[in-house]
């Protein structure tokens, strides 16, 4: 037997990938559940904190539609994220125009009102990341959030190492100048 058939045997997943292919919804809810976390994390980072909602539940719609192309050749998990990969690159400059309608560039932040500083009051970090222009955004969460690499990040988003380290500086900066 190879080595894939055997790793596939040993899937974990693939009975329930096996009846969910045959309209057993019970056994998608579990496929679901098993691979929420990998997949929506994967969206997130490839696509932005913005976009990763809507992207996993057009994933896993698109999942369930083609379950029946699921040959067991592989992990199911290992067909989830190729599947989830071709979705999200193929949206990816659907949702580069749609994020270039937000604001950008120089004294983004100056019309945004901001909180006095009182002691215990956290500041809404999450909100202040998401007014970062995309490609400064998504290489400040890669990077400072997620822990990747420059160079991994660079063959993520199609951009040099140079590319990744400025754009970081940039948002390092934005941010910078909207706490101070």
């Amino acid at each position: 037997m190879s080595a894939i058939r055997l790793a596939a045997s040993s899937d974990p997943l693939r009975p329930d990938a096996s009846a969910a292919a045959r309209g057993d919804a019970e056994a998608f809810a579990r496929l679901y559940d098993a691979t929420i976390d990998r997949i929506y994390g994967l969206a997130r980072r490839m696509a932005g904190p913005r976009s990763a909602d809507d992207l996993t539940q057009e994933i896993y719609l698109r999942a369930w539609s083609k379950l029946h192309t699921f040959r067991g050749d592989s992990a199911f998990t290992t067909w989830l994220h190729r599947l989830a990969v071709n979705l999200i690159l193929a949206r990816r400059e659907t949702l580069r125009r749609r994020e270039d309608r937000f604001v950008t560039g120089e004294g983004l932040f100056d019309g945004m009102a901001t909180r006095v500083a009182r002691p215990g009051l956290r500041m809404d970090f999450e909100r202040a990341v998401e007014f970062l222009p995309p490609r400064a955004r998504e290489v400040f969460v890669l990077y400072d959030v997620e822990g990747f690499p420059h160079d991994e990040i660079a063959r993520r988003l199609g951009i040099s190492v140079g590319t990744s380290k400025s754009q970081l500086h940039r948002a390092r900066m934005l941010l910078r100048a909207h706490l101070d």
